[in-house]
């Protein structure tokens, strides 16, 4: 998108929505686009697009001139769905379920590019899981497939880190899925497009670990989003994190990591020590 025009206090039909900072500012939300000589910059907006039509302030950012935050802090949940890659299912030995397999992670799990994900002392074998997620734009209950779009505000990148031995030994994942810094999301929301055939890859040390595609989903977008909102009210800013492709692999100290979504772009973070 050029914001070469941007300089206007008028509304927009952003594509691509940022949330940033710079020093000893509260973060703000911007359109992410390019100026007219191609640079990329942010149009700054005037408080939250989730909640209010976007409209720009007039002011301009550098994107290399500030720091990227999560796009999104859920104010409810976060939905992930297990083993909905027929491919990774069977890497690890399970079965396909019949029906979605959902479970919970907290906010507090919540990271930004850039932000590193702490190895917890609990575990020993901590997983990344690249992964198209959803984020939910309005309030909505049983939602019937042919709405799906009207609820979407957008996609980003995210990361189901999981501590894959505490998710063996304990009878349900909140603990394994669940640890500060354990759901990376970023750089941005992109909030026009066509998730039914995207490149999903995972990049360990520039090494590729995982290449999928989201038309491997054994369950898409429109009927995941019909499943969870007949069990669950979803709102405003909740994110769906839609499986992860086979591939998935060890975490260590020192590990940078990178999801890249076709058509939304890349979010790294680095991995540290407790």
């Amino acid at each position: 998108m050029d914001l070469g025009d941007a300089s206007r206090r008028d509304t927009l039909a952003a594509v691509r929505i940022a949330r940033f900072t710079t020093e000893d500012e509260e973060p703000r939300f911007a359109a992410v686009g390019q100026d007219t000589e191609g640079r990329p910059v942010l149009a700054v907006l005037r408080g939250d697009p989730l909640y209010a039509a976007p409209e720009l302030t007039g002011e301009k950012v550098d994107l290399e001139d500030v720091r990227l935050l999560a796009p999104v802090i859920p104010r409810s949940k976060v939905v992930g769905v297990g083993r909905n890659y027929a491919d990774h299912a069977a890497e690890l030995g399970n079965e396909v379920p019949a029906e979605p397999l959902l479970f919970l992670k907290p906010n507090t799990a919540v990271i930004g590019p850039d932000d590193p994900i702490v190895l917890p002392p609990q575990s020993q074998e901590v997983h990344h899981e690249a992964e198209l997620a959803i984020v939910i734009g309005r309030v909505c209950k049983d939602v019937p497939p042919e709405r799906v779009r009207d609820v979407i505000y957008g996609y980003t990148c995210g990361n189901d880190v999981t501590a894959r031995d505490l998710q063996r030994t304990d009878d349900q994942w909140a603990r394994a899925k669940g640890f500060d810094s354990f759901c990376p999301l970023g750089p941005w929301i992109e909030t026009d497009l066509d998730p039914s055939d995207l490149s999903v890859r995972c990049l360990v040390r520039d090494e590729v670990r995982q290449d999928g595609r989201t038309s491997q989903m054994i369950h898409n977008v429109t009927a995941l989003v019909t499943y969870i909102s007949a069990a669950f009210t979803l709102l405003p800013g909740d994110v769906i994190l839609t499986g992860t492709p086979a591939g998935v692999g060890p975490l260590v100290a020192g590990d940078e990591v990178t999801v890249a979504i076709e058509d939304i772009g890349a979010l790294t973070n680095r991995v540290v020590a407790p």
